[in-house]
């Protein structure tokens, strides 16, 4: 069939398009790019027309996508960004031995992999792999941001100033210094932001199920993280065993008056149970930063909808114009790596 082919299901945005597609080319695959989430459609056909093929589809449609590999030769590899649901049976055809181009290669550009069947795509012979670490840097910074909105009360100021509102502080908000901030997570991002946060003052500490590097000093246990800071950042992988980690038994324990954010993903804390703890005006959790759901994309919907106390992003903590680069670049680094053979120096996940 000619050069290997890969399908782009979601793009880098705007002209970091052309980067990844020329990344891309330059490592001799052939390209197919779905147009569904370019924002300059026309653009985009009038530059790469010839050079790259196209397709326009709804990715997070399973049964487009599985018409798209079966509507060709296949794919031998696919390029996501946005955490489209890559699932068994999607996996079953695209890697069908039958089709000209069976999928061999499924690659993230940016961390985590909980969008991918893991165990399906191993008994398929499909590796996967991420750019883990390549949005650290932006991650921790919107996390600060996050930290600094909600301690310092900035949503309900903002919106009574819009309504011509004169308000302040019934009593004064204690300073960063006075704060403890919990990492759930120590990796990467959590260390990035534990840099941070020390650097304006505030006293850190972590949990993980693996010791705290240094020079973070690590709780005893989740639960000891909880009852012990006055911000606690999520910063862990959604695993099996993390799935549901932090409900109502975990919020419970906080701290009263506290803050609890999540920018690593949705199904760690229990959406609802974190929605009844805001609506609760007894509970100890005061509010809540989110920018991961359990439903996102086209199926985006939560119980914290609504709440005044609860600011919410469009997994967006991320998406600097750096950090999306870089995954892209990386991305297509190691898709070309792995297709060629060369696996060396590539991270790839295991079920």
């Amino acid at each position: 069939m000619g050069r290997t082919r890969v399908l782009v299901l979601d793009a880098a945005p705007g002209d970091l398009l052309d980067r990844e597609l020329e990344r891309l080319l330059g490592h001799g695959l052939a390209v197919t790019l779905n147009l569904r989430r370019v924002d300059d459609r026309a653009g985009a056909t009038s530059t790469w027309a010839g050079r790259v093929e196209f397709t326009d589809l709804d990715a997070f449609d399973e049964a487009a996508l599985i018409a798209e590999v079966r509507r060709g030769p296949g794919f031998h590899a696919v390029k996501s960004r946005g955490s489209v649901p890559l699932r068994a049976d999607f996996l079953a055809a695209a890697a069908d031995p039958a089709l000209p181009c069976p999928l061999r290669v499924i690659g993230r550009a940016g961390a985590g992999t909980d969008h991918v069947d893991l165990a399906a795509a191993a008994r398929h012979g499909v590796t996967v792999t991420h750019t883990p670490g390549s949005n650290a840097e932006a991650v921790a910074e919107f996390a600060l941001a996050q930290l600094l909105t909600l301690v310092r009360g900035l949503p309900a100021f903002n919106q009574a100033s819009h309504q011509g509102r004169w308000s302040a502080p019934a009593a004064p908000p204690a300073g960063l210094a006075e704060l403890t901030l919990g990492i759930a997570g120590p990796g990467r991002i959590g260390s990035a932001l534990a840099t941070r946060a020390r650097a304006l003052g505030m006293t850190v500490q972590s949990w993980s199920r693996r010791p705290a590097p240094a020079p973070l000093r690590g709780a005893d246990s989740l639960d000891a993280l909880l009852a012990s800071s006055d911000v606690v950042s999520v910063h862990l992988p959604l695993t099996p065993q993390t799935r549901g980690l932090i409900g109502r038994r975990e919020l419970a324990l906080l701290r009263p008056g506290s803050v609890l954010l999540n920018t690593a993903r949705g199904g760690i804390v229990d959406e609802q149970a974190l929605a009844d703890a805001l609506r609760d005006p007894d509970h100890p959790l005061a509010a809540a930063a989110v920018d991961t759901f359990a439903r996102e994309h086209t199926a985006f919907g939560s119980p914290l909808l609504g709440l005044p106390n609860a600011l919410l992003t469009p997994h967006i903590a991320g998406m600097t114009r750096t950090a999306m680069a870089e995954a892209a670049i990386r991305c297509a680094d190691h898709l070309a790596a792995l297709l060629a053979g060369r696996p060396d120096g590539v991270p790839v996940v295991a079920p």
